[in-house]
């Protein structure tokens, strides 16, 4: 299958060359896709792209109008295509269900105990010959209570370590099966009110968006921990500045931002015009932003690009990709995985 890979990074190179053993024909471009970009996929038959690719209708139907018919996204998450538009153009689309959970579980209780424990502020001290502990004060995370919000894999993975350092799990998540081991679930209100820490592991969807704001915020402990490293889109980011401003947020650890495309990823360093709001975020000592790396190991990016190959050899086969499956009108729900039906998406 002849292919056009969007956004690639040097790092994921070796990856995707070890899983496809020259299977596809697949161009590498380092390019974001979007519509001046969608030209390099002429005489392709599929499209792999990331989070912040343009995979919107107007994008979509450049692709179709090229010949596209498929199109495979390197992420869980899937909030960056337009699902409708592909289905009335008969695209099909795949992501990648799922892949290392302790990838992003682990940088999520690294964040957490660096804000905690100041490390950031403490090592920057430490290269210009400061060794005084002034304001350096951190907490035990024994003992504390911590909100799991979204109970997935990953927040299953991420409730597992912070069962492991003593801490009292509880959870949210109306769609997660009962009794899952060492996490307590209970209702949201619940959770915001009772957490010292929460952690965010939901996908982004409208029901999602803006989950916390000014309201679910004032429910929360002063002083609380705040930790995304689901989706920007989860958070008003707003509404958490005003209330790192005045303390109702404690500490404040983000991996993603709601307004990251075309940000993340990228060198902006000499930047004269700057996001505003992200560049307030970091003029404060508790807040810990990290460029979406969370999923940045070499065993996720392995499971991230075997299942991407596993997506196009499906797809070659005229096979349905089964799980990975994120049409408009999931072939899961129709029972239609043995073969791929064109007329419907």
């Amino acid at each position: 299958m002849k292919v056009v890979a969007y956004s690639i990074k040097a790092f994921e190179k070796e990856f995707l060359a070890r899983a496809n053993q020259k299977k596809h024909d697949i161009t590498l471009i380092s390019n974001p896709l979007n519509s001046e970009t969608a030209v390099y996929a002429e005489g392709k038959e599929a499209v792999v792209v990331f989070t912040n690719d343009d995979v919107s209708a107007y994008v979509i139907n450049q692709l179709a109008d090229l010949g596209v018919k498929y199109i495979a996204t390197r992420s869980v998450g899937t909030d960056h295509i337009d699902k409708e538009a592909a289905a009335l153009r008969n695209i099909k689309l795949a992501n990648v269900p799922e892949y290392s959970p302790q990838a992003i579980a682990e940088h999520t209780v690294a964040m957490a105990l660096a804000l905690n424990r100041h490390l950031a502020e403490s090592n920057a001290h430490s290269h210009l010959f400061d060794f005084r502990l002034n304001g350096l004060m951190g907490f035990n995370l024994y003992g504390k209570t911590v909100g799991i919000i979204g109970l997935g894999h990953t927040g299953q993975a991420t409730a597992a370590i912070f069962n492991g350092f003593g801490c009292r799990v509880i959870g949210y998540d109306p769609l997660a099966k009962s009794n899952l081991p060492g996490i307590e679930q209970v209702a949201m209100n619940d959770l915001l009110a009772t957490a010292d820490i929460i952690s965010l592991h939901a996908p982004l969807c409208p029901e999602n968006y803006h989950m916390i704001n000014n309201e679910t915020l004032a429910l929360m402990k002063d002083g609380v921990m705040l930790l995304n490293t689901s989706r920007g889109g989860l958070i008003d980011t707003e509404a958490a500045l005003r209330a790192v401003e005045t303390g109702k947020i404690g500490y404040l650890g983000l991996d993603v931002y709601e307004k990251e495309k075309g940000l993340f990823f990228e060198q902006h360093q000499h930047d004269t015009d700057r996001d505003p709001l992200l560049e307030k975020l970091m003029t404060f000592k508790n807040v810990l932003i990290t460029p979406h790396q969370a999923f940045l190991t070499s065993e996720a990016l392995q499971q991230i690009a075997n299942q991407t190959i596993k997506n196009l050899d499906q797809w070659q086969a005229k096979k349905c990709v089964g799980n990975a499956c994120v049409c408009a009108k999931n072939c899961k729900a129709t029972g239609e995985l043995s073969t791929v039906d064109t007329t419907k998406a």
